[in-house]
């Protein structure tokens, strides 16, 4: 959203009243002001958007993930994998201010120090990247984009235009919890992962044909 400046008359008091709940809030004065403008005046900020779908995610989370940490811009919550000690698997989502072809980020990452299993994890990964890339072509995102590295996996998350606040929640949860069923059927047995891939891809595309995410 653009923004440009503007000069504002305002008694001294008021200053000091908010620039004492902006340090409280970690935010700066023109951002708090423009905050409570826009939702006296109804208007939607970046930080409402934000909320407003960080808020629909976690009314989504079932029993498998948690919420670990959350931010005004990022929201991290955690699962275990089903592999011997129960490693923790994070998965991060930073959304853009702005989006344009793009909702934000996803980050996913294994904390263990087991090697098998973080070679295992970035097989899957490397699987899953070019599955989507494949999918998603078909469908004119040629411009996919991923990363990974031992154990841990990256990729914005493409900005259809066509979902709102609650439909955006609902594209990222959905596919993070295909993204989760797909891997922990990988780590299970390899074998079983071979025999349902038809079936996995087949949802994957499902998923698709809801939300481009």
């Amino acid at each position: 959203m653009k923004k440009s400046v503007y000069s504002l008359v305002l008694m001294d008091d008021v200053v000091r009243a908010v620039d004492a709940q902006a340090g409280r809030l970690g935010t700066s004065r023109s951002n708090l002001i423009n905050q409570i403008l826009a939702e006296h005046l109804s208007c939607v900020t970046p930080e409402m958007r934000m909320k407003a779908i960080f808020g629909q995610v976690q009314r989504l989370i079932d029993t498998t993930f948690q919420v670990q940490q959350q931010s005004p811009s990022a929201m991290t919550f955690r699962g275990s994998l089903q592999y011997k000690y129960h490693p923790t698997i994070s998965y991060r989502v930073e959304l853009d201010r702005a989006p344009e072809r793009f909702l934000g980020k996803l980050s996913v990452s294994i904390r263990t120090q087991n090697q098998k299993l973080i070679r295992e994890c970035t097989e899957f990964f490397r699987y899953r990247c070019e599955m989507e890339a494949r999918y998603l072509a078909r469908l004119g995102y040629t411009d996919y984009t991923a990363g990974i590295g031992p154990g841990t996996f990256t990729r914005a998350l493409f900005n259809s235009g066509e979902l709102d606040e609650e439909g955006a929640a609902e594209a990222i949860y959905s596919y993070i919890s295909d993204l989760d069923r797909s891997l922990m059927l990988w780590l299970a047995d390899v074998g079983a992962f071979v025999q349902s891939q038809a079936e996995l891809e087949a949802d994957y595309r499902e998923m698709l044909g809801k939300y481009v995410v």
